[in-house]
């Protein structure tokens, strides 16, 4: 049997078959709008999951009692503590085995959970509570960390110190995406260090010191 040519629609309809397909708008959950690239995360604390919402949204969930306090907004402040010495000991305390993690506590179960971001996504872990307190509990950070909504976000590479930032906890899973697009091998490749080096760089540049005020 001889072979015979697609016709030009056929031919054209493989090619979109074979393309990736457009990503979809990305649209509130609650009102169906759709948002902007930049835009707002509540955090379904019953599911323990990120949800997008619009501005008009966002702000009728800050108001208290909303959705009986299920769903609570995710702030925008990155606060750094460069005066806090946080070293090798407290970094084997909380027996973190990669070198990067991030931390937060899930308030409606009352417990700690670290995730290390890889190559299937973030594997979680529950550190104890007594290593918890002897590596970051006098910190200003700690006392500052909001359950749920904030993160602390920690890095460790190879002959380097520590860097620790208070960061939205959506952040810390932006990270876990980008890690996982470009992981490469057991240790991440090359791709996935540069990443990580330009991301932290952003926090940083992002990072203040917390005021006063603002430490309970």
């Amino acid at each position: 049997m001889s072979a015979r040519r697609l016709s030009r629609p056929g031919a054209a309809l493989l090619r979109r078959l074979r393309e990736p397909a457009p990503p979809q708008p990305e649209r509130c959950t609650f009102c169906g709008q759709q948002v902007p690239q930049e835009h707002r995360h509540l955090v379904d604390t019953e599911e323990q999951s990120l949800t997008c919402v619009c501005t008009a949204c966002g702000l009728l969930f800050q108001q208290p009692g909303a959705a009986g306090g299920r769903y609570r907004g995710v702030p925008d402040r990155y606060l750094a503590e460069p005066d806090h010495r946080f070293g090798e000991e407290q970094w084997a305390a909380l027996g973190i085995p990669v070198e990067t993690a991030f931390l937060f506590r899930n308030a409606r179960q009352d417990r700690l959970v670290l995730l290390y971001p890889g190559p299937g996504g973030a594997t979680e872990s529950e550190p104890d509570e007594a290593d918890w307190q002897a590596a970051l509990g006098g910190s200003r950070l700690a006392a500052e960390l909001e359950p749920d909504v904030e993160a602390l976000l920690l890095r460790h590479p190879a002959a380097s110190p520590v860097q620790c930032f208070l960061v939205p906890i959506d952040v810390c899973y932006e990270l876990v995406g980008r890690l996982r697009r470009c992981w490469k091998g057991f240790d991440g490749g090359a791709e996935a260090r540069a990443e990580l080096d330009a991301f932290f760089a952003r926090v940083a540049g992002r990072a203040r010191a917390p005021r006063p005020e603002e430490v309970s």
